[in-house]
């Protein structure tokens, strides 16, 4: 027979009013179907009931069969096998109409009891099913409403807790129902067919065997066609018993798969979010005004249709445009009485609508497909593949990964014959090489929720200003450098390279020990551009010189910043976007308690990053160079200083010791008895050192004798 046009169960979760509108259409069948079989089982209870009326019983029932090609039946009314089993069996029943008498037994055993069973237990089970589901599906939107309805600043734990288990109690609750009943519906189908093949079988058996058939004619005219028939059935029990073991295999195992999305704001970890999409679809509540200042929420199905957001309510055949999301933006926002709300704008800014989702990761999967549309993606032959390298080359270009040092040491040329100072492959650095990524966490390099400057600002403060209007001439940067640049200080400089850049943006960083920091700033500041549509850049003219970097307003050719080269510590170049580079700088007493502040700075050039950071590195070369040269020279100088002090004092020693000496032979002459003095009246000794002799030394010495003639 042919197949069986089936609801599908895979759906049910997702509950969209596509799924309605074609669970109205089985119920409709259902309905025409009980219709149906309610007239059938009155003409077959006929039959059972008067044995006088027989006749005109069996007429009915033939007739009945010949219009159930007339029947409109929104499934299954094309069957044409179907149709021309009944004709045939009408014929059958139209011939014996006249001459058959109905046992009660064999009638009731073999003709009632299945039409009765199909009337009593299973339409009344999808009945009772419909009843259920709609009690789940009305407990479900009072759930889901009042979970919307959570307040984020007056939020209770316990009530959260009571109004999301209540979700996820009634998101299964309704889950559950619909599946059976979707399953139930699915296998009415096949117990339609036999419903109305086997009591017009067992009816047949039975007046076969009641009236024996006489003629033989009529019974090798009938048994193939009812062998064929009774055939028939048995394959559709087979079918439907092997339909209803998979679709319970199936029930179970969606059961088991659709658990964790029960919860309305499920974990991210286990169910990741795809940013690649172009096309979604799911309930979202609108905002929407009910006066001057006053608004409310509408729960509604939204989906994407090419270029355009739809919505749809339950009970609508289709959807109404909302707006045009062609060259649209759309960005979160923070309202004061729902969570994970995001704002669309239409392209002239003319329009825009407030949604709210259920959960976080909707949330950013709805703004990552509408930032896709918007970019007109869908449009390309491979949309969603196109949408998954865009978002690589802009939000994931730098993402790391366990084996990401390996493949930034494949980056990097090979250092032999550089000496120990220069740099190495993409990046200088005052410190060590940096460990794998993997033993780094992303906290350990760039602080949580850190801000991103977009533009070049150079922030000057009050004390500045006010000397700056008392006549000072400069301005001061956020390192503490004077606007104002030295002439001596370019004249002097051995290195002068020029690079016309774009400043992407900056931010604080923690680590300045690997060129990580500089590979998942730039991944950051990527990212946050993509997402806010940011892609105005200030260019500016980057000179490199020995002594620092400045960025030039390249018309005005007025110092924007400048950056001491002994404050660079990392330089490094994207592995991919060669023309992508940052650094990182580290400024002493930044903050209020003068810990040093270390900011990365991110760039676009119209060279290659390796070549700006290579002269940044030869920069430092240079630098570090010229500053050893000059301690050299200090400490040749300090070296020769002390040797001429220390000649001094031996100079001093050697002279104090022959006074000394001097001294002792005076007093060993003047001590002999009876030596009177040349003048006959004193003998005076005197031994007097330099005045420049030290404190510690005696500067005079007198010895005086006297003795008279």
């Amino acid at each position: 027979m042919p197949g069986i046009d089936k609801l599908p169960i895979e759906e049910t979760l997702e509950d969209s009013p596509q799924t309605r509108s074609l669970l109205g259409v089985f119920e409709e069948d259902t309905a025409a179907t009980s219709s149906y079989f309610s007239q059938l089982f009155r003409a077959m209870q006929r039959i059972y009931d008067a044995q006088n009326e027989l006749s005109a019983a069996t007429h009915l029932t033939s007739r009945l069969l010949k219009d159930y090609e007339k029947q409109r039946f929104p499934l299954g009314g094309d069957d044409e096998v179907m149709s021309s089993t009944l004709q045939q069996f009408a014929k059958v029943i139209d011939e014996l109409s006249s001459c058959h008498a109905v046992l009660s037994t064999q009638l009731a055993d073999a003709m009632m009891f299945p039409i009765t069973q199909f009337q009593e237990r299973d339409l009344r089970e999808i009945v009772i099913l419909k009843e259920v589901f709609q009690i789940a599906s009305d407990d479900h939107d009072t759930a889901i409403n009042r979970y919307s309805r959570l307040s984020k600043r007056k939020e209770n734990e316990k009530v959260k807790n009571e109004v999301m288990e209540d979700v996820y109690t009634s998101r299964k609750k309704q889950h559950e129902t619909i599946m059976h009943y979707f399953a139930s519906l699915n296998m009415l189908q096949y117990k339609k067919k036999m419903a109305l093949l086997e009591p017009l079988l067992g009816y047949m058996q039975a007046q076969i065997s009641f009236f024996k058939l006489g003629s033989e004619n009529l019974t090798q005219q009938w048994e193939e066609f009812l062998t064929n028939i009774g055939t028939s059935v048995q394959n559709v029990r087979r079918e439907m018993d092997s339909d209803a073991e998979a679709t319970e295999q199936a029930i179970q195992d969606m059961k088991a798969a659709s658990d964790p999305l029960y919860m309305p704001d499920p974990d991210p970890n286990q169910i990741p979010v795809n940013r690649n999409l172009t096309r979604k679809a799911g309930y979202l509540n609108t905002r929407y005004k009910t006066g001057l200042v006053s608004s409310a929420w509408d729960r509604q199905y939204f989906f994407t249709q090419g270029g355009n957001l739809m919505s749809q309510s339950r009970g609508d055949v289709a959807g109404g445009l909302v707006m045009d999301i062609d060259n649209c933006s759309v960005m979160a926002v923070d309202c004061d009485d729902r969570r994970f709300c995001f704002q669309i704008t239409a392209f002239d800014g003319k329009k825009a609508v407030i949604l709210q989702a259920e959960s976080r990761k909707d949330c950013e999967e709805w703004i990552a497909t509408i930032n896709n549309i918007s970019k007109r993606i869908y449009l390309s032959e491979n949309p969603e593949e196109i949408a998954a390298r865009v978002n690589q080359s802009a939000l994931e270009a730098v993402t790391p990964s366990p084996s990401f040092q390996q493949r930034h040491e494949s980056f990097r040329p090979s250092t032999q014959g550089r000496p120990k100072t220069g740099r190495s492959g993409s990046q200088c650095s005052a410190g060590s090489e940096s460990p794998a990524l993997s033993s780094l966490s992303l906290d350990s390099l760039v602080a949580p929720d850190t801000p991103i400057q977009f533009d070049i600002i150079s922030p000057v403060s009050e004390e500045h200003t006010s000397e700056a209007k008392s006549g000072a001439q400069g301005r001061t940067n956020p390192f503490g450098e004077s606007g104002g640049t030295k002439s001596e200080e370019s004249e002097d400089s051995i290195l002068h390279q020029l690079f016309i850049v774009r400043f992407l943006g900056s931010m604080e960083v923690k680590a300045t020990e690997s060129a990580d920091v500089i590979y998942e700033t730039m991944r950051q500041i990527l990212a946050a551009r993509a997402i806010h549509n940011i892609f105005r850049m200030t260019e500016s003219h980057l000179l490199v010189t020995c002594e620092c970097l400045k960025l030039v307003d390249p018309q005005t050719q007025v110092t924007r910043l400048r950056f001491p080269l002994s404050s660079v510590v990392l330089c490094a170049s994207h592995r991919e976007n060669k023309r992508l580079f940052g650094f990182v700088l580290t400024t002493a007493g930044g903050r209020e308690d003068g810990r040093p502040v270390t900011v990365c700075y991110v760039f676009e050039s119209n060279n290659d990053g390796e070549k700006i950071c290579d002269s940044v590195g030869l920069a430092k070369q240079i630098a570090l160079h010229s500053e050893m040269d000059c301690k050299a020279t200090q400490k040749q100088r300090d070296l020769d200083k002390a040797k001429e002090k220390q000649e001094e004092e031996l100079h001093k020693q050697k002279q104090i010791e022959k006074d000394l000496e001097e001294q002792s032979r005076l007093i060993a002459a003047s001590s002999r008895p009876g030596q009177p003095a040349a003048d006959g009246q004193f003998l005076v000794l005197s031994n007097s050192q330099s005045e420049d002799s030290d404190a510690g030394e005696e500067g005079n010495i007198r010895f005086c004798f006297s003795s008279k003639i």
